[in-house]
């Protein structure tokens, strides 16, 4: 049985790191966020809890023939994203996908199905008996029925978030509030 599993919603937390690195002035250009050392930034917020199985949600990418040079540049960084991340021991599951949608003349990237894929999978732990404890890094909303099924099911939700931006609706559905302190980003981006 994996007793403490932890969920984490890959696009969603890489803007919550982009976010403190622009907040705090830092060029965000200058840091390799697909190098990032996630086992490092979770240690000291993570510390009280054993951790047996990590899960990095990300949509599958798309090559958009209009967005040639953006296209290849989001593949190279999701496969040195994923070889990082795994090193690290985590596991990283396509769900969704990102599709370019053309507005105006400009070119945008939009992610879908992630958090699906994260609430299926809580909820089919939760009824499976699977996990007793499930670490949940997401700030989307949606999230919030499968996380009040989990915890009908007797599993001990916590949020992990960040302090520059916290979900009070997570907050308020979950166990227990875990934030990510700033300056612990900083941190791990600084070594």
């Amino acid at each position: 049985m994996n007793d403490c599993i932890l969920f984490v919603d890959g696009e969603n937390f890489l803007h919550k790191i982009r976010e403190v690195l622009k907040n705090k002035n830092l060029n965000k250009n200058k840091f390799n966020l697909a190098q990032i050392d996630l086992n490092q930034l979770l240690t000291n917020p993570l510390k009280n809890l054993k951790v047996n199985r990590k899960i990095f949600y990300v949509s599958r990418l798309h090559f958009h023939s209009e967005s040639k040079e953006k296209s290849f540049e989001l593949l190279k960084f999701q496969r040195s994203l994923r070889n990082t991340l795994t090193s690290q021991g985590f596991e990283f599951v396509f769900s969704g996908n990102v599709r370019a949608q053309k507005v105006g003349a400009k070119v945008i990237f939009r992610e879908k199905g992630v958090d699906v894929q994260i609430a299926v999978d809580m909820v089919a732990l939760s009824c499976d008996k699977k996990m007793t404890t499930a670490i949940l890094c997401s700030s989307d909303s949606d999230l919030q029925p499968a996380v009040k099924e989990s915890r009908a099911r007797g599993v001990d939700i916590v949020y992990l978030g960040f302090e520059n931006s916290p979900n009070k609706g997570l907050s308020y559905t979950t166990n227990r509030t875990i934030l990510i302190r700033n300056s612990e980003v900083i941190e791990v981006f600084n070594k």
